[in-house]
């Protein structure tokens, strides 16, 4: 495995793990607050978390990132409403009838939706075994949200998961087309201004604020899940893509259903167990997919964090004596056409003949 594949995968995985504990700690803080109240708290925290950090941390030279810019703003604002409004107010209300370990397998959901619109929006190239395992996914969701009792068959609260799935598809997506900007900017907006205007909405729906240390409960969880999370994912998205990251983001899961266990005490189904294999295959699948043809590469100015030892990064510095230092700055590349085992990162989002 590459080095340049490795540390995206790894990162892919981290995020799937913060963010997969977040169904069961979630489904305990509903019992204390508001489904509208916790999404706010929830973003919030997200926002602030990585506020903190840039505080503490301030930026060094050597690990700079590239500035939001205004053509970025249409695909920020997207990914704000689909992804940080209207999804986790649709998916908290949705946890309050679903168990916390069937709703952990659900949201493994997100990854079909983001390969399916990366693939059919965006065009970015899907192979045969992306196709197995958004395949397996969507029948271990099936069998998941199937409630035999119900008028139709679903429930409500299963297919709202499912809904909350989409909009996330989107939102990465959306989040895709900026990832090489700097991904704590990115988050900081997201978080803060979905966090506000969710506060804002419980507000006036009369909802009661929870007590302070359930509040600040929130706020840790939403910087941990939502936060760190997104910015890794974002990070993995650069070398991999969004179909790739998000085969990997689908261990999320694994997580969630062990604390649902531990934590709440929930018992295993049928379902879980025939469930839980199909999404660990489709998980798998993607990790050491091996892609190589010959490709052209449209002349491209643009800016994002680079190193000058990645084959991509020719061009000097004055006084640059480390070229594997990363930095970033606005940077040309000429057209070439070359061939070498690739992913879909932030230089390689090219259409396939079919």
């Amino acid at each position: 495995m590459q080095r340049t594949t490795l540390y995206p995968m790894i990162q892919a995985l981290a995020a799937a793990l913060l963010f997969g504990a977040s169904a069961p700690l979630a489904k305990l803080l509903l019992g204390e607050i508001a489904p509208t109240t916790l999404a706010a708290l929830l973003y919030l925290g997200s926002g602030t978390g990585i506020l903190l950090y840039k505080l503490l941390t301030g930026t060094r030279q050597t690990d700079a990132e590239a500035g939001i810019t205004r053509p970025d703003l249409p695909w920020l604002a997207g990914a704000v409403i689909a992804g940080g409004i209207v999804a986790p107010i649709l998916l908290l209300f949705s946890l309050q009838d679903t168990p916390a370990s069937t709703a952990s397998l659900l949201l493994n959901f997100e990854g079909v939706a983001t390969a399916t619109i990366a693939a059919f929006v965006f065009g970015e190239a899907v192979s045969r075994r992306a196709l197995l395992a958004m395949g397996l996914v969507t029948l271990a969701s099936i069998l998941l949200s199937w409630n035999a009792q119900a008028q139709w068959g679903f429930s409500l609260g299963a297919l709202g998961i499912l809904g909350a799935c989409v909009l996330w598809g989107v939102d990465n997506n959306l989040t895709r087309n900026i990832s090489a900007k700097d991904p704590l900017a990115i988050v900081l907006v997201k978080g803060l201004g979905a966090g506000t205007f969710s506060l804002v909405l419980t507000l006036a729906l009369g909802n009661p604020l929870p007590s302070l240390p359930v509040a600040l409960g929130a706020l840790l969880l939403g910087s941990l899940s939502y936060g760190f999370s997104i910015v890794l994912f974002i990070r993995a998205m650069r070398g991999l893509g969004a179909v790739r990251t998000s085969a990997l983001y689908g261990t999320a899961p694994l997580a969630g259903v062990i604390l649902s266990f531990l934590l709440l005490h929930e018992s295993l189904t049928a379902a879980f167990v025939i469930a839980l294999p199909l999404m660990a295959i489709a998980a798998v699948l993607l990790i050491d997919e091996h892609h190589q043809h010959r490709h052209m590469h449209a002349a491209v100015t643009h800016d994002h964090r680079h190193s000058h030892d990645d084959g991509h990064h020719n061009h000097d510095h004055p006084g640059m004596t480390d070229r594997s230092l990363t930095h970033a700055h606005t940077h040309h590349h000429d057209a070439l056409e070359h061939e070498h085992v690739h992913l879909p990162d932030i230089h390689h989002r090219h259409t396939h003949e079919a």
